[in-house]
Parts: structure tokens; C-alpha cells; sequence
């Protein structure tokens, strides 16, 4: 898992890359919580979903947000952050030319952060959004959702209501074209303390089933 550093739009980002050894493999960008509460690419849950994407055959990024770890730049409140997703995201196409498809994974502030940056790139087939900050962050701009994905929350979830994120499934599951899986994990919290093999377990059951190729209408653009 080679250590990385690709530029930014605010300079410097450090990142951990896998290259899958499959011809053509599906990418994946895999994005941490907040920056001023501690998030990084270490944080686990992050790195459970790393691991998960990587033993589904994908070439898998993860990186640090400007100014967290060695990447350059200051907290932005998000705008920043969403570009420096985009950047990475440019950095894994760019190795990745031929993949199958593309996909973006985010937890909590991530989770926040992936969303958007799915409205912002049609090439991307696929997300999982872990403990989504609904209460925190307004996520209407998915108006409407672009693609199908899963959604991981914990019912002892102390920082985010699972009936806050419950509403944003419903409001999303009526949208045409799309279906959005959510999964509640029993007695897990915002971090999955005790729970990661179950919130890994969860993400992996919905990568086996899932189409791990690229949707009609974003190949064809």
C-alpha cells in the first residue's frame, strides 16, 4: 500500500494507494470525517472500507483532507475539502484510464462531502455513505440523487439520529431510476466502536451484488 502525495488545489496531498492487480478494475475514493474533530485517512471506519473495496478487486485511494496529516492547506468548511476530493479523484482516474467504473465512499463529514461530490461527476456509478450528517449539513442539492448506493448508519448513533437519516432515505428511495440500500446496524455508534466487522460486513455483501460496471449513461458520454 504505497504512501502517495499528488497535488491539490491548495497544494501538497498525502494519500495511501492500492493498485489492483485485475485488468480494468473498478476505482474507489474513500473519504474521512471531520478534519477539526480529529478525521484523517487512519480513522477506521475508513480504513474498514478500504480494506473492503480493496478484497472486492478495485484500485482504492484514500487521502488527507488539506491540512490534516501532510497534506497542505487549511480547513475550508467543506468547499475546500470538496475540491481536493475532485483532485483525487482526477489523481485516480488519471492512474486508472481503463477502469470498469467508479465509485466513492465517504464516512460522516466524507459521507457529506462524496454526495456532493457525485452531483459534480456523472462518471461516477456507485457510493456508500457511511453515518451521513444529515442533522449537521443540508443535503439537498441530491435533487435529484444520481445513482444508486448504500447507506450504513448505527441505531446508538450519539452524534447523528438514525431518524434523520431515515428521512433522507425516504426522501431519496422516490427518486426515479435509483434504489438506495440502508442498512441500521444494531448497537453501533457514530464511530462503530465494537461494530466495524458488522458495518464492513454490510458494505461488502452490498459490493458482491452490486454491478461493478459502468452505468449506460456515463459510458456513453
Amino acid at each position: 500500500m504505497p504512501d502517495i502525495i499528488f497535488n491539490g488545489p491548495d497544494g501538497r496531498l498525502e494519500g495511501r494507494y492500492h493498485h489492483s492487480k485485475t485488468p480494468n478494475a473498478p476505482i474507489a475514493l474513500m473519504l474521512h470525517p471531520h478534519p477539526q474533530g480529529g478525521g484523517s485517512m487512519h480513522n477506521k471506519v475508513v480504513f474498514t472500507l478500504f480494506h473492503v473495496f480493496v478484497s472486492r478487486g478495485f484500485s482504492v485511494l484514500r487521502f488527507n483532507f488539506r491540512g490534516v496529516g501532510r497534506s497542505q492547506g487549511v480547513f475550508d468548511h467543506g468547499q475546500g475539502e470538496l475540491s481536493d476530493a475532485a483532485a483525487a479523484l482526477d489523481w485516480l482516474q488519471g492512474s486508472n484510464p481503463d477502469a470498469s467504473a467508479c465509485w466513492v465512499a465517504g464516512f460522516s463529514f466524507g459521507a457529506w462531502i462524496g454526495m456532493q461530490l457525485l452531483m459534480r461527476r456523472p462518471e461516477i456509478d456507485g457510493f456508500v455513505s457511511i453515518a451521513p450528517p444529515a442533522n449537521m449539513y443540508d443535503f439537498g442539492f441530491l435533487a435529484p440523487c444520481p445513482s444508486s448506493g448504500l447507506i450504513v448508519h448505527g441505531d446508538k448513533d450519539e452524534v447523528v439520529p438514525h431518524a434523520e437519516v431515515s428521512k433522507l432515505v425516504t426522501k431519496l428511495s422516490h427518486q426515479r431510476d435509483i434504489t438506495i440500500d440502508f442498512k441500521l446496524v444494531k448497537g453501533a455508534n457514530h464511530f462503530f466502536h465494537n461494530c466495524l466487522e458488522k458495518m464492513g460486513s454490510e458494505v461488502d455483501r452490498y459490493l458482491m451484488k452490486a454491478p461493478l460496471e459502468k452505468r449506460k449513461q456515463a459510458s456513453s458520454r
